[in-house]
């Protein structure tokens, strides 16, 4: 039991930033905005994170200036693709190469330093509970409000009248323009909301996965979080499965090697990226379901009448 408690915490701490990543990507594509620079927001909301936690000796100080690194580096790529109607593909790569050019200078005076680590919040009573409790209610912030942003979007999309304005615009942006609806608006904010939880996901590498800084320390997650959303369906609570399974499959090298299995480290290192490519695979066999599901507009500029 205390083996399996153990492999579960390392779980949940490799999931996190997937699920923070994958549902602020979510809302950012329910809105019809595809932004392929979460790789370079969740790197920049480390490197931001990890530099405020040493200039001011507070980990909470470091997870906001890491969300307000994810969002107002995300404002760049909105600016470029709302206002200046670039294409988004492109726009993304870019922020992307950008974010890890600016994380590497960022991050560089911490290189080496360890830093403080986010200590768990304990839950009276419920975390005395075995097994449970030290999973569940002995955890950082960041899990909980990973949790909390699930269940929120989730319910923002599909029981409010704001969500269903959201889910319009991402399946058709001029339908919903010509009903009254704020489509640039709107697409700002959630690109904005995608940024924050990216940078928050950042955060959470830099300040509880590995408390310390190192360049490009996202390591393709920005990637698989993207995958993900696809992986999900564009659902909420989809989003959550999916990436347990992911950060399961990420750790599965760290107890591989513990356990003395004869398998060679570089392709378990490759397994959460291969088994990126085979969902993507297996999703994209069935045609109908993705169609059913994908935002119509996803991807397509949008120029509002004049």
């Amino acid at each position: 039991m205390g083996m399996l408690e153990a492999i579960l915490l390392t779980v949940i701490t490799a999931a996190t930033p997937l699920v923070l990543a994958s549902i602020g990507e979510l809302v950012t594509e329910r809105t019809g905005v595809l932004n392929l620079g979460v790789e370079g927001m969740m790197v920049m909301g480390a490197a931001l994170a990890f530099s405020a936690t040493q200039l001011t000796g507070s980990p909470y100080l470091g997870i906001l200036a890491g969300i307000a690194g994810g969002a107002l580096f995300s404002l760049l790529f909105g600016f470029l693709t709302l206002t200046l109607v670039a294409n988004q593909v492109a726009t993304g790569l870019a922020l992307t190469i950008l974010g890890l050019g600016v994380s590497g200078q960022i991050g560089e005076p911490y290189a080496g330093m360890s830093g403080a680590k986010l200590q768990p919040i304990e839950i009276p009573v419920l975390a005395e509970i075995p097994f449970i409790g030290p999973l569940l209610f002995r955890q950082d912030i960041i899990f909980y409000l990973s949790i909390a942003i699930v269940a929120g979007v989730n319910w923002f999309l599909f029981r409010t009248r704001a969500g269903l304005k959201v889910r319009a615009i991402g399946d058709n942006h001029a339908s919903a323009h010509a009903l009254g609806i704020h489509v640039i608006r709107t697409r700002y904010l959630a690109v904005m909301f995608g940024g924050a939880c990216a940078g928050l996901a950042g955060a959470q590498l830099s300040l509880v996965y590995t408390p310390q800084w190192v360049e490009n320390m996202s390591a393709g997650r920005g990637w698989i979080a993207l995958a993900l959303v696809v992986f999900a369906s564009w659902r909420p609570w989809r989003v959550l499965l999916g990436g347990y399974l992911f950060g399961a499959v990420s750790i599965s090298q760290l107890h591989a090697q513990a356990f003395g299995i004869g398998i060679p480290s570089q392709f378990l290192s490759a397994l959460p990226y291969a088994a990126t490519v085979v969902v993507l695979i297996l999703i994209s066999h069935n045609r109908r379901t993705t169609l059913i599901n994908t935002p119509a507009s996803l991807g397509k500029p949008f120029v509002p009448d004049r």
